[in-house]
Parts: C-alpha cells; structure tokens; sequence
C-alpha cells in the first residue's frame, strides 16, 4: 500500500525547515568564495567537475550555500541536486534557454514554469517581468517546493504563484519517487511503483492557470522527467488558444518514454522549432 507524503517522513535540514535560517546565514566562507569564482572564470564550471566542486566546497564548510543567480537569491543545497550545482558553479547556466524565454516574454508578462525545482527558471523570470508581472511556479515535491518558497522570500517575489501540486491531464492524485542522488530528477511513477512512493496532488494546467487568474502565456517552460507529452497534448487539446504559451521551453532528455510526441503535436498547431541545446527544444509559436 502507498500512501501520502508526510513532512515527518522526511529528516529536517535547512531546506525544509519550517524556521530556517534567514538568507545570508549560508554566505560562502572566503575559502568557499574561492573555489566558486574560479569554476565561474575556468572551465572547471562544466557538468563533468560540478560534483567534484560540490564535495570540495561541503568538505570547507558542510551545508548549503546563500548566493545569487541571474540576478535573484537562491540558497543552494548543491550535494544531492544537479540543478543546484549547475546554476552555484557555472554563472551560464541554462542561459540560452533564460535567454530565449526572456526574449519572449515582456516586463509585466506572465511566465508559466512547470516543474518548477527550486525556482532557478521561475525567479529568474520574475526579476524579468517585474512587480507588474506574474510567474506561476509549479512543483509537486515537497523537498524541492520548500526551497523553491525559501528562494521566493530571500529574492521578495510577490509576483510568483506557488502551487504545490502536479500538472497533469486531469485533477486528481499521482505518484511520485525520489531520486536521491539528485533530487532535480524526481518523478511522477509512470509504471510500477516502489514501496518508497508517494501521493501528490495533480491538477490541470488549465485550472492552475485559470485560477492564477492569467488571460494569457507569454511564455512556458517545462522540465518533468518524461510526463511532459501527459500535460501538454491535454492542455493543447482543452484550453483556448488564447492561453497558449507564444513560447516553450521543453526538455526532451526522456522523449522515448511520452506516449505522444508532444512536440510534433504543438508543431501541428504552429509551433517552430527555433533551437536546440542539449537538454531542451526551443519552440515559438508563429
């Protein structure tokens, strides 16, 4: 028998906390500050080094580390998240896809992140559109969720909606593992599920939009470990065109396990592909 997530399941460390220490508790020790700064000017800051950085950095001073990213302020558990070591250690982190989603969505714009993690997209954006703006931040785990609401508050973004649940087809409940050597790759259970696994909440992409009372979407990325084609071929299929995002960044790292393509699917509907990184497809919408 599965059953639902409780906080106590979980040991307490300062990402769940209930009364974690302010922003700046965690500022990196000089020693810290170091080894940060020549990952940002070397090429020490790739994927290959960042775990090996991440030890080091925990070994001068175990815990995270307070800083700053793309201009909001993020306190980064960098050990078990590959999002976190990515965007602490390289200065560019999934910069042409910020760069592209900034391009495509104006100040006072509404940005929608689906599979939001600690907020490393979502902040980023709402320091883009601005007090006027919103941002709509969508993360089911509960581990994740608290950093992404702690990075909220240390960066002051009252135009961010946080919703704790799964965007999905339909309303109702889903599954979902850790992965605990990266708590970024967490998943919704698509097939057999293990004992360790745990109900969240899902709701539609449409209803979480509707009620976050946005009339439009300027721009959407979306980054849920395969369950991307289950979300966007329903929402493509139900909402008005007047709520399609003129923007998508998509990750296509677990394509071979959508049952639709759903990128093929929005270029049926006037999406153009206009680049490619490693990780995600760029999509604008004609």
């Amino acid at each position: 028998m599965h059953r639902s997530f409780r906080h106590e399941d979980v040991q307490l460390t300062p990402s769940n906390d209930p009364t974690p220490p302010p922003f700046g508790a965690f500022a990196p020790t000089p020693a810290q500050a170091a080894v940060i700064a020549l990952a940002h000017r070397t090429g020490i800051k790739r994927g290959a080094f960042r775990p090996w950085l991440s030890r080091l950095i925990n070994l001068i001073r175990s815990g995270p580390v307070d800083t700053h990213y793309q201009g909001a302020a993020f306190r980064f558990h960098h050990l078990a998240s590959a999002t976190e070591r990515g965007a602490l250690f390289n200065p560019d982190y999934n910069l042409d896809e910020l760069t592209f989603l900034r391009t495509h969505t104006p100040a006072g714009g509404v940005f929608v992140d689906v599979g939001a993690n600690v907020g490393t997209y979502a902040m980023v954006l709402a320091q883009h559109v601005g007090a006027s703006g919103k941002v709509i931040a969508i993360e089911p785990h509960p581990v994740p969720f608290d950093r992404l609401a702690f990075n909220r508050a240390a960066s002051a973004f009252t135009q961010v909606r946080l919703v704790a649940a799964a965007a999905s087809a339909s309303d109702g409940e889903l599954m979902m593992e850790t992965d605990s050597d990266n708590i970024g790759a967490s998943h919704v259970v698509m097939g057999k599920a293990g004992n360790r696994a745990f109900k969240v909440a899902a709701l539609r992409l449409q209803r979480i939009i509707d009620e976050a009372g946005a009339d439009h979407v300027d721009s959407l990325k979306i980054d849920v470990e395969g369950f991307e084609d289950r979300i966007l071929t329903a929402f493509f299929a139900q909402a008005p065109e007047s709520l399609w995002p003129r923007a998508v960044v998509i990750e296509h790292l677990s394509r071979d396990e959508w049952e639709d393509d759903c990128i093929v699917d929005m270029q049926s509907r006037g999406y153009s592909q206009i680049g490619r990184t490693r990780s995600n497809t760029l999509l604008a919408r004609s």
